[in-house]
């Protein structure tokens, strides 16, 4: 038997598919504007091991020096960004699903073993409601880091109007960098994202679009006399 299970609403289905390609833009116009400034790198004892980012990474994006044009599309978008990420908090605090999300006292531990079951190490599926510990502390962690993106990114916008939260980041420097790194870790949650979406599998993506899943029940089947004796038995399901 089939039975249709509602998993996602409309409203974090609609956050989710508008985020992704607003952080897209975000990130691409950002890149313009560092390239203006490309100052960061991971530099031991004298020696540079890792410099963001190498100029065959530009030429392969294909990404110009265009710092007015990166700024202007950084600053539009941004404002879109911080708003679509604000109706996705209200909306979780309003229904309740903040209690479905965020990470409980064993989810670090539970991770792990989420962890070890994708890779196919483990055999037992770790328990888990709608999400599991690992998409507890993920999902977490990508709203904390869009409210640091976003105040880093005023501080860095407006260091004079915003000196206070210019000097709560560090100074303009520090939230430089604090902003740089956290557009590094959103890189690495669309990859680990991906991963997971393609590893749990096209029901689960599709999920995310209807906001249904249909569940097979394996149900047994019952056998019920019927009251004629000449008719055959015949299975009927409960």
């Amino acid at each position: 038997m089939k039975q249709i299970k509602e998993k996602h609403s409309v409203l974090m289905r609609w956050t989710h598919w508008v985020n992704f390609p607003l952080l897209t833009i975000m990130i691409w116009s950002g890149l313009l504007i560092y390239w203006a400034n490309d100052v960061y790198s991971i530099t031991l004892f004298g020696h540079t091991y890792v410099k963001f980012f190498p100029r065959w990474f530009y030429k392969a994006l294909d990404i110009p020096a265009h710092l007015a044009k990166g700024m202007a599309y950084h600053f539009l978008f941004m404002w879109f960004f911080a708003l679509n990420g604000l109706i996705y908090v209200i909306y979780t605090v309003v229904s309740g699903s903040w209690r479905e999300l965020l990470p409980q006292r064993k989810s670090f531990i539970e991770a792990w073993q989420v962890l070890l079951y994708d890779l196919h190490i483990r055999k037992m599926q770790p328990p888990q409601n709608k999400y599991n510990a690992a998409q507890r502390i993920a999902y977490t962690a990508i709203i904390v880091m869009g409210f640091g993106s976003v105040l880093t990114g005023l501080a860095i916008y407006k260091p004079v109007q915003f000196a206070t939260l210019t000097w709560l980041c560090g100074g303009y420097h520090l939230a430089r960098i604090i902003h740089f790194i956290l557009t590094i870790g959103y890189v690495f949650f669309f990859l680990i994202h991906i991963t997971q979406v393609i590893l749990a599998g096209w029901k689960n993506f599709w999920s995310v679009i209807s906001g249904f899943e249909v569940i097979r029940s394996n149900k047994p089947m019952k056998i019920v006399p019927t009251a004629s004796p000449e008719n055959d038995e015949k299975p009927k399901e409960d």
